[in-house]
Order: structure tokens, then sequence, then C-alpha cells
């Protein structure tokens, strides 16, 4: 059955690379971090696995009976006013397999009308939604699978759109080595009503992401590499300043890099790393650096911490609270705040 399951996933590697394209048109915010552990952590977490309800988000095959009825509350104060959050519920049962609900939105915040003419009409808010059904279940005692079903609704004044997505993900976990590799589908799904009639279906921001977990056995430390857009091997952008510095100023010939560092720099946009250390049951703090984040938000006078990561999170009494803090710009960074509890703690089974 492994092997059955193992091939279907290089099987479909092979279709979706056919025609995904990475970073669509159409609802950006499915890509967004909630949990501050991840953000801490990079921005991607496809392999970690232990009981916060968070990581399903990022591979519901993560979903497992440890995280049966807990709760998780995420928070986040975004940029000029935006705001963003999830909350989500799970239970497990034995016969069936591991569920899970939440929903996570983005609020854009709230906006004054005008006509062409610049007299003011109407103030309006802008919001994207989208509902995680999550499902997961052991094949066998190293492998899981899950699926996250999201039905997307996107109101952006009087212009509104819905789809339907879903992520598959497989995780092979080996306690014993202290071990973790995850790969997962995200944003498989098509736009179903598009925002105006007599307009083009936009594709959803598709993502392969592979990862892989270690924990150290004698050291209280965990580590993660995580590689996202499979599916496409150049993700670099350029600027109209980056084309014309390719152009040498007095001869006006191109000036060609080194296939070694244009290899490294397309290798390097595709990975995240971060880690984790434990002090005592009670704090961890993590540490992250994405790469591609750093390319194209930095400026290069002062390219600052654009692209580092950090967050801390505490035990306190039967609630756990983090904090996670990534660097954007030279602007400042973003505030991820989560709350988690095991409401088993709380309350007799029911």
């Amino acid at each position: 059955m492994v092997r059955r399951l193992i091939s279907f996933i290089f099987l479909s590697f092979t279709f979706f690379n056919s025609f995904a394209q990475p970073g669509g048109k159409a609802f950006q915010f499915l890509d967004v971090t909630n949990s501050a552990r991840v953000a801490a952590l990079g921005g991607k977490a496809p392999s970690i696995f232990d009981d916060d309800l968070n990581l399903p988000f990022h591979n519901p095959a993560l979903l497992n009976n440890q995280m049966h009825n807990h709760l998780v509350l995420n928070y986040v104060d975004y940029f000029a006013g935006i705001n963003y959050g999830y909350v989500s519920y799970a239970r497990t049962y034995e016969s069936i397999g591991n569920f899970a609900a939440g929903i996570h939105y983005l609020n854009y915040g709230k906006f004054q009308g005008a006509d062409e003419t610049g007299a003011l009409t109407h103030t309006f808010r802008a919001a994207d939604y989208a509902l995680n059904i999550m499902y997961s279940r052991k094949i066998d005692s190293l492998f899981q699978v899950g699926v996250n079903f999201k039905p997307i609704y996107s109101d952006l004044e009087s212009y509104n759109s819905f789809a339907l997505a879903f992520d598959a993900g497989i995780v092979y976990h080996n306690p014993s080595l202290m071990f973790t590799s995850a790969l997962i589908f995200r944003n498989i799904g098509i736009q179903i009503d598009k925002y105006y009639s007599g307009g083009d279906r936009e594709p959803l921001p598709f993502d392969i992401q592979l990862g892989i977990s270690q924990r150290l056995k004698y050291a209280p430390f965990s580590f993660y590499i995580v590689a996202d857009h499979l599916e496409k091997w150049d993700l670099s952008y350029q600027t109209e300043e980056d084309k014309e510095n390719e152009y040498n100023e007095l001869t006006g010939e191109k000036i060609e890099k080194k296939k070694f560092e244009v290899f490294g720099d397309n290798l390097m946009r595709h990975i995240t790393v971060g880690t984790e250390l434990s002090i005592g049951k009670n704090i961890i703090v993590g540490l992250g650096y994405n790469y591609r984040r750093r390319q194209e938000m930095k400026v290069d006078t002062k390219t600052s911490m654009v692209g580092f990561s950090w967050g801390i999170s505490i035990r306190i009494s039967k609630f756990r609270i983090s904090y996670g803090r990534p660097s954007y710009h030279l602007a400042g960074g973003s505030n991820h705040f989560s709350l988690s509890m095991n409401l088993d703690e709380f309350y007799k089974k029911f």
C-alpha cells in the first residue's frame, strides 16, 4: 500500500507540474502564515510532528491524535491596518481517524470610495475567507496521510469570487530517530465564480513543498529545512533596476553571471531553514531564515535583518502563548500572536 501511495504522489507531481503557476493571481492570502511558531521559523512548516494544532494548516498529514480536543486562536497584526487570523479545533475517533476544522480570514480594512472625478462616494471593506476541513489517518506505523478541503470566498467592495481548493500531504515520522519528512501539495483547485463577468479564471497559488525535521538526542535543539515551489525551478524576480544593471554602463554589453552563481541563487530561493531551542518543558525559542524573502524585499544599501525571523513560546498554566516576528523590510515586520490549549485539561472528555 505504501508503494502504491508513493507512486501516486510522484505521478501527481508530474501532472501538476505541467500547468501549475506559483504565486497565482488570486487568493494569495492562502499562503500567509497564521502561527506565531511557524512565522518564527521562516513561514514554512510541512514536517513538524507534535501536538501543535497550527501545523495541519501547513500540511494536513500532520494532524494526529495528540491534538484531540485542542483549540488554537491566532491573530496577526500585519501592515497598513491589515490584520488576519485563524481558529481551529480538532477531534480524534480511533476507528476512523483525525478531524479538524478551522476558519482563516484576512481583513484588508476600511476604504473610502471615490468616482472617476474624485468625488467621495461610500466607504467599504475588503476581506478574504477560507474554511479548512481536515482529515488524516495512519497507513502504517511510520506513514500518515491527510487532506484539507478549502472553500474560499473573497469580498472586495462590489467584486466577489468563490473558489474550491484542497491540500494533500504525506508524512514519514520515525520517533526512534527523532526524524520527520513530508511532502505536501497545497492549494490544488479552481476559481469557480470570477470577480467580474467576462474575466478570465485566475490560478490559485499552487505550491509543492518538501520538508525534513531532525531533533537532536542529547541536546535541546530541533532543525528544519523546507524546499517550496518544487513545481518551478526559476523563482527569481527582476525589477527594472535589476534589468538595467545587467549591462555594462561603458560598453553596453550584457554582464554574464557565472553558472554556479545562478544555480546557487535559484536553489536557495526554494529554501527556508529554522531551528528551535527548548528551555525546559515550558519555553521554546525559534529562529528562521527565508532566503527568497530577503532577496525580494531587501534594500541593497541597507539589508538589515530582512528575511530573518524569531519567536518565543511559553506555557503558562493550561495555556501556551506564542509570539513570532518575521522581518519583511526596513519598514518593519509583522506581529504574530498564538494561543493554544487542550480543552481536556479544563473539562472532562465529551
